[in-house]
């Protein structure tokens, strides 16, 4: 298997809710973020979109990343991240959870409750947290990473909500079962006032564990470092305010936020862990807010 390039993987990095390494971090900083992000995304890429055997894909991704603690990898994207790992000391157990959920991935196609799905996020988002931490000289601060993890589990779900027909194609459903069966909801692949009730029921869920970015910004001191990191959460509430502001469409285009709604969430919050709503188009008026390309882009995960 030839794995994707380095620079196919940071590609992928302009389609985030969020920046990816923020100019508030300071620079000597960001090569290790883009590293950690550029693993993140190389372990989606091996589960979900290379031909042939996917799980021995992921088999070789660990060895590659075992070569990183005693050896040196072959692949490009695994040695730009040896020098993050050996600078900032990270732990395997991280990386290896990351590949894991791919894994899962292979096996599980859908999830029963809440907690089964919360479950997953263990795997497939809080890592990536944990590994931003340890990057920052923080990832032994207890209440610190459990505020991560609640943002990123947020951020997943807010990945879910966007993704809904192309996780379908997939295969997958990451909207658990019971809360389905609570709102009637029967067939993903079109819009419907039951889904829409749905996809609002997840939005609130993604909103209180996203709540807990401002929090870290402050645990971790405030400044441009503590602002860089709950920008994170920010953007991902800036998503969900677009898909509002799309009348929950996911069907017509991925609703994502732009830079300049990104840029605008970088200075703006309120206390509730909402976004500001000034000038947000009226949800009876969807004609509006379909209209809007730079906050509707069709890109994938």
């Amino acid at each position: 298997m030839d794995p994707p390039t380095a620079r196919s993987v940071a590609s992928r990095a302009r389609t985030e809710n969020f920046p990816v390494a923020s100019l508030l971090f300071p620079r000597a900083v960001r090569p290790h973020l883009r590293a950690i992000y550029g693993f993140a995304r190389l372990v989606d890429m091996l589960g979900d979109e290379v031909p042939g055997d996917r799980l021995a894909a992921l088999d070789e991704l660990e060895a590659q990343l075992e070569a990183c603690y005693g050896g040196e990898p072959d692949w490009e994207v695994m040695r730009e991240l040896r020098p993050t790992i050996r600078a900032c000391s990270l732990p395997r157990e991280p990386f290896l959870r990351l590949i894991e959920a791919n894994r899962i991935d292979q096996r599980s196609s859908s999830y029963e409750t809440w907690l089964d799905l919360k479950g997953y996020c263990v795997h497939s988002a809080d890592p990536v947290g944990r590994l931003v931490l340890g990057v920052l000289g923080r990832g032994d601060d207890a209440e610190a990473v459990a505020l991560s993890d609640d943002v990123c589990t947020g951020l997943q779900l807010v990945n879910f909500l966007q993704d809904v027909p192309r996780d379908l194609a997939l295969g997958r459903v990451y909207l658990p079962a019971e809360d389905r069966r609570r709102f009637g909801v029967e067939e993903l692949d079109r819009p419907s006032p039951e889904l829409r009730r749905l996809l609002e029921f997840e939005a609130e869920r993604a909103r209180g564990l996203l709540a807990s970015g401002e929090e870290l910004g402050r645990r971790l001191g405030g400044g441009r470092v503590g602002r860089a990191v709950a920008l994170f959460a920010r953007g991902g509430l800036a998503a969900l305010e677009v898909l509002e502001r799309a009348d929950w469409d996911i069907f017509n285009g991925r609703p994502r936020p732009s830079r300049a709604r990104l840029a605008l969430a970088m200075i703006r919050r309120r206390p509730s862990g909402r976004l500001p709503q000034a000038g947000r188009a009226s949800p009876a008026r969807p004609s509006e807010t379909t209209s809007r390309p730079d906050d509707r882009q069709e890109v994938g995960r």
